[in-house]
């Protein structure tokens, strides 16, 4: 092969950017490049998500365009995988007939196969396996960040949640064994990583499929005593497994973040029952309060659907009701919308889409006015910063940097502009901060402006950054293409945040 280039595209939650790195581990193992920003790649890969209504109408409009772009290049390859591949398998090719090849969720590592195959027969190959080939993070892997990591420690999800069609597309869970797991975050740490993420469908059903149920509270502690390992973080965790033990790893673990997202998806014990979620409003209450008296500066966020089948307006109230009690530092909402092939679709009592509309918006007002009077708690604190990449959409005009607290929450800060080129924070380092605004969805740390807290600590994961981009940046904002979480832009019925993984978007919750 000569040197033939690619591009990956991500839609969904973070088990697909997982996924999208192992996508390109295989082509690069396979002899394949990473297109530049600014070039047409030999192979375009649609990693898809098949959770929203309009996940078809984005992706035959993204083949659409993709169709235009292929006749005017020469042997350009289009490869559609993901949960949209595993659901609609050659409706894509008819609808489609200019893709290459169709992929599934449980046999990732066929694609560099797979293409080669549609290449020598000029024949679209539509190939989907009905079981898990191959554990996704045994595979070759091409990971954009250098300082932290997403590890997947299971796959699959047990559940029967009737508004969900993911178990259906992703299959019953898997767990690796608790020494896979801790192998590869060794790994990871010994290359630079200083944060890792922990993902599963239901991430604290771990050891369900080897039978010990506080299998994650010990997993959580063992990760966590890695060595060099400062930051610890999982999603998305179900109500129904989270045992006390858990929350006494997440104290009692330093390494361990003061985060948790944990979906409420309603506060309606009626509605609850009627998603097929196996908790009420008093057990998630519950957690919550527990979580706080073990971790007091614990940032809550959630994940809420508003409209689903049959909702009536104290349905709703209940779910507002949690919302205050609970105090979220945010959550991604989002709009009851059918998907075929779940149980919800078929129900009566289909709420209108006006009175959706209308409590959808009394909702996130209702969060944000939470969520910014939690955050102005926190102006004139200090906080620790892990400075990334591609978090500060305004950076380069602010000329600030931006990162992640502990408790997760998206931090903007100002250098002195006469800092030592030494004391230059890299993303990778940690900078310690104080918080002198706060708005709904970010805080703002300008102390270093008005002479207060501003220390920069140099970390391997920083060394890491400064060796893989062969230099150490001058100013902030500058995009490389490394993977970023954050809120992008409001828009109507979608809470989700944006990542990038070479090209990604809509990326949301692992569960939902």
């Amino acid at each position: 092969m000569n040197e033939r280039t690619y591009q990956v595209r991500t839609y969904g939650c973070q088990m697909n950017v997982h996924d999208s790195e192992r996508l390109a581990g295989l082509l690069e193992d396979a002899g394949y490049q990473q297109a530049s920003a600014d070039s047409t790649a030999d192979v375009v890969v649609l990693n898809t998500c098949a959770v929203r209504e309009n996940a078809d109408n984005k992706l035959y409009g993204n083949l659409g365009h993709l169709a235009s772009v292929k006749a005017k290049t020469p042997g350009m390859q289009i490869a559609v995988g993901g949960c949209l591949a595993q659901k609609d398998r050659s409706e894509i090719v008819r609808r489609a007939p200019w893709v290459d090849v169709v992929f599934g969720t449980h046999n990732v590592a066929s694609l560099p196969v797979l293409l080669e195959r549609a290449r020598v027969e000029q024949e679209a190959q539509v190939e989907i396996a009905e079981a898990l080939e191959v554990f996704p993070s045994n595979l070759p892997s091409k990971r954009e960040s250098p300082y932290a990591a997403w590890v997947a420690v299971s796959v699959g999800c047990n559940n029967t949640c009737t508004f969900c069609i993911v178990p259906a597309l992703r299959g019953r869970e898997r767990d690796r064994r608790p020494g896979d797991v801790l192998a590869e975050v060794e790994a990871l740490v010994a290359e630079g990583v200083v944060e890792v993420t922990l993902l599963g469908q239901n991430v604290n059903a771990y050891g369900v499929e080897f039978g010990d149920r506080f299998a994650f509270g010990k997993l959580l502690r063992a990760v966590g005593a890695v060595d060099g390992l400062e930051r610890v973080r999982f999603t998305s965790p179900h109500p129904r497994d989270f045992t006390d033990d858990v929350i006494a790893a997440m104290a009692e673990t330093q390494a361990v973040m003061p985060q948790l997202h944990m979906p409420l998806q309603s506060g309606s014990d009626r509605v609850l029952r009627a998603m097929r979620r196996s908790y009420r409003q008093e057990r998630y209450l519950g957690i919550v309060e527990k979580v706080r008296a073990a971790l007091p500066e614990a940032a809550i966020t959630t994940d809420i659907i508003v409209g689903f089948p049959g909702e009536t307006e104290a349905d709703f109230e209940q779910t507002l009701h949690v919302v205050r009690e609970a105090r979220f530092a945010s959550a991604f909402t989002f709009q009851y919308s059918k998907r075929p092939g779940t149980p919800a679709a078929d129900m009566d009592d289909q709420v209108p889409p006006e009175v959706v509309k209308e409590r959808y918006q009394r909702l996130t007002a209702l969060v944000e006015d939470i969520a910014w009077q939690e955050n102005q708690r926190l102006v004139g604190h200090d906080v620790e910063v892990l400075v990334a990449e591609g978090e500060g959409r305004k950076d380069g005009q602010t000329r600030r940097w931006s990162g992640r607290a502990r408790d997760n929450r998206l931090v903007h800060f100002a250098v002195p502009d006469d800092t030592a080129e030494a004391q230059v924070p890299r993303p990778g380092d940690m900078v310690t901060v104080g918080v002198t605004y706060a708005a709904p969805h970010h805080l703002v740390a300008d102390s270093a402006r008005q002479g207060g807290t501003f220390e920069v600590r140099r970390t391997r994961a920083g060394d890491a950054y400064e060796r893989l981009s062969g230099t150490a940046p001058s100013t902030p904002g500058v995009l490389i293409g490394m993977p970023t979480v954050g809120v992008p832009p409001a828009s109507e019925g979608s809470g989700g945040a944006g990542v990038s993984c070479a090209v990604s978007t809509e990326v949301a919750p692992v569960h939902r």
